[in-house]
């Protein structure tokens, strides 16, 4: 079972238009569900998702837009790509949640 991130999980920092939001949040379900091999939560304010290598530029691509209009999130990659972090302040915590609980299971 998936849990469902609420329509409104973009937090007040967020500066991404809000008719815009919906899309960027397909955006992160779908690599999240389709995309992701493998998860591990190092702390509380870490995630770690390890891509497919063929999500990698379109993994880069929504960390470098969702930068753009979060600046609470870090994302980091590895040196061959596959291994996306995403870190937030403690304040946000409540975000990587939800995205976590988006990952699907491998198969």
């Amino acid at each position: 079972m998936t849990a469902e991130i609420p329509e409104n999980w973009a937090p007040d920092a967020c500066t991404l238009p809000t008719a815009q939001q919906p899309t960027r949040v397909a955006e992160f379900d779908a690599l999240l569900s389709e995309s992701v091999r493998a998860h591990t939560r190092p702390n509380r304010t870490r995630l770690e998702l390890r891509l497919a290598a063929d999500a990698v530029p379109a993994a880069r691509d929504l960390a470098q837009r969702e930068s753009e209009c979060c600046e609470f999130f870090t994302f980091e990659f590895d040196a061959d790509g596959t291994v996306m972090g995403i870190t937030v302040p403690p304040g946000h915590i409540d975000i990587l949640d939800a995205l976590q609980a988006r990952v699907s299971p491998a198969p």
